[in-house]
This record gives structure tokens, C-alpha cells and sequence, in this order.
């Protein structure tokens, strides 16, 4: 741990360009002294850059592991395998997560709601729950939410349409279930009911944003139980990405190592448990993703597929 003090060595003015490479999300953590115009001690530590190499490593997992399951289904021309309920769940879920942040990003009116004091904790409590709040846009009542959380989602929702798409163009005899589809009428129903109350001034846009956070808490929970259940009753994972699982894998696992990096260095642990929501559903997707390596590798290695073996790669 290094300490940068502005002295005779190091003179205000390249001092002050110094501190601007440093993220100001990560100096606000630390305790800072003043003396005059510039902090005279600041606190410096290989961890932050680890923390942020992490941030921007399962970023890039997350976004990449969308690509394993398009291409499979291209070169296989079919989606046998591929759970439609999923993708339909998969696709209504990352809706409702582009609406969210779009929205708190670009929208003046809802950042002012927002920080209006009845509803600024409610506020903070969910986009925390996303991951999303970005602590010091939210100070200097700037956009609400970071930059790379709107383009993952935006991206997300783009790429499971094509997934979708793919599925309704090469038409599996994988139909979309009762259950699925009596969920997303509720989800409907319940929008339009929503849309409605604002519109005649029951409640307010701010709310309505509240409800596409919360339906994407719920589609998170349930979406990949059709794609496992559909595993295990054809005795078989042919057809569905393992590399889209192994790159989600790695993306929670980082993202759960920077949540606890993050106490660590803020000596804080309420970032892990302050909110059992955000860490519930952070295990619930790794705990899929595990469920779904064992079906692939240890119950059912089988690759035996009509069209085209998985053992094949993907790109050639």
C-alpha cells in the first residue's frame, strides 16, 4: 500500500492530474485529509485495479455469452434442445431490465422523482438491488445508473430476440407451455393495469418504472427451470450452449468476487449483506449454471445429435 503525498517530489499541479486517474467511487471509500486545495493522503492499492480489471472481465462474459447459443443454433439449422419458454422468459425479463435503466439513465423526471424524499430510499434500495445505482451520479443528481449497465441490458435484450427468432424460424415441435404463457398474460395484465393507474393520476411514472424492476426480479428467478426440466425429461443438454453456461458461470463468479472485494476495501460488509435480494438472485443463477454443468457433463454425456455433434467447434 503506497502513500502519495503532495511534496517537494510531487508538485501540485501533477499531483492533481494523478488523482484524476483514480475513480472517484473508489477515493470516497477511504478516509481523506485536506490540506489546502489538494487531499494530502491518499490511499493506493493494487486491489482497486483488481477489482476494476474484474468489473470489466465479467462484463464481457456476461455480454460474449449470449453468442455460444446463436451460432450453435445457426450451424445446427435447428433449436431441438433449446427451451422456448426460456427464450421467452429470457427475452421479457431483459425487457424489462433495458425499460429500467433507460429509463433512470435518460429520463429528468423520473431522477427527480427519484430523489424526492419519498421516494429516495425505496429508490436506492432497488437499484441497489440491480447493481446498478451508481453512487456517485446519485450524489451530483446526475443519471442514476451506470452507462455499461444500459448498454449490457440494451445488448442482452437484442441478442435474446435473435435467439427467439431463430427458434420461431427453424419451428421446433418445442411448443410454449400453459404455464408460461398464463405467466406472461399475468405480466401483461398486469402492465396495462399499471400503465393505467399512472395515466389517471393513481400513481406516478416512477412506479410504474418500480414494476418492470420487479417483474425482472421474478422472470430471474424462474427462467432457466424450463431449460432443466426440459434437460433432464430428454436425458440429454444437445442442443443448449454449455459455453453460454460456462461464461455466465465465470461472469456471477466474478461479480460475486468484486461485491466481496468491495466490502473488503470499503470495510464494509453491508454491500454483501444488506440486501439478500440482490445476493439471492446472484446464487440462484450460479446455482443454475452448476445444475446445468452436471446435467452436461457428468448425467448426461451423450453428444449424439442428428444434426450436429456439440463436440464440433463452434467457429470454424
Amino acid at each position: 500500500m503506497s502513500i502519495l503525498t503532495p511534496d517537494r517530489n510531487i508538485g501540485y499541479t501533477r499531483f492533481s492530474h494523478l488523482m484524476k486517474l483514480i475513480p472517484e467511487y473508489h477515493i470516497k471509500d477511504f478516509p481523506v485529509t485536506h490540506l489546502g486545495p489538494f487531499p494530502s493522503q491518499v490511499v493506493c492499492s493494487p486491489v482497486r485495479g483488481l477489482v476494476l480489471k474484474k468489473d470489466i472481465t465479467y462484463f464481457l462474459a456476461w455480454s460474449i455469452s449470449f453468442y455460444p447459443q446463436v451460432l450453435l443454433n445457426y450451424r445446427r439449422k435447428s433449436v431441438q434442445g433449446l427451451s422456448i419458454d426460456f427464450l421467452y422468459l429470457n427475452v421479457i425479463g431483459f425487457f424489462c431490465y433495458s425499460i429500467f435503466n433507460l429509463v433512470f439513465f435518460y429520463s429528468k423526471e423520473i431522477q427527480d422523482q427519484c430523489k424526492h424524499p419519498d421516494h429516495e430510499d425505496q429508490c436506492r434500495m432497488l437499484l441497489h438491488r440491480f447493481g446498478t445505482l451508481d453512487h456517485q451520479r446519485y450524489k451530483d443528481s446526475d443519471s442514476l445508473v451506470r452507462g455499461n449497465d444500459v448498454i449490457f441490458s440494451v445488448h442482452a435484450f437484442l441478442i435474446s430476440c435473435v435467439t427467439l427468432g431463430q427458434a420461431l424460424y427453424y419451428k421446433s415441435d418445442n411448443h410454449l407451455s400453459i404455464s408460461t404463457r398464463m405467466y406472461l398474460d399475468v405480466i401483461a395484465l398486469l402492465t396495462v393495469l399499471h400503465f393505467a393507474q399512472v395515466l389517471i393520476g393513481e400513481d406516478q411514472w416512477l412506479d410504474f418504472i418500480y414494476f418492470f424492476g420487479s417483474m425482472k426480479f421474478l422472470v430471474s428467478v424462474v427462467k432457466y427451470v424450463p431449460q432443466a426440466f426440459m434437460n433432464y425429461k430428454r436425458k440429454s443438454t444437445v442442443g443448449w450452449s454449455i459455453h453460454n453456461i460456462l461464461l455466465d458461470f465465470t461472469g456471477g463468479m466474478l461479480s460475486s468476487l468484486q461485491l466481496i472485494l468491495d466490502a473488503a476495501i470499503a470495510k464494509d460488509s453491508s454491500g454483501i449483506t444488506g440486501d439478500f435480494v440482490k445476493l439471492g438472485l446472484g446464487l440462484v443463477a450460479i446455482l443454475f449454471d452448476c445444475i446445468f454443468m452436471v446435467q452436461h457433463y457428468i448425467l448426461y454425456p451423450s453428444r449424439v445429435d442428428s444434426s450436429l455433434t456439440e463436440r464440433e467447434p463452434l467457429i470454424v
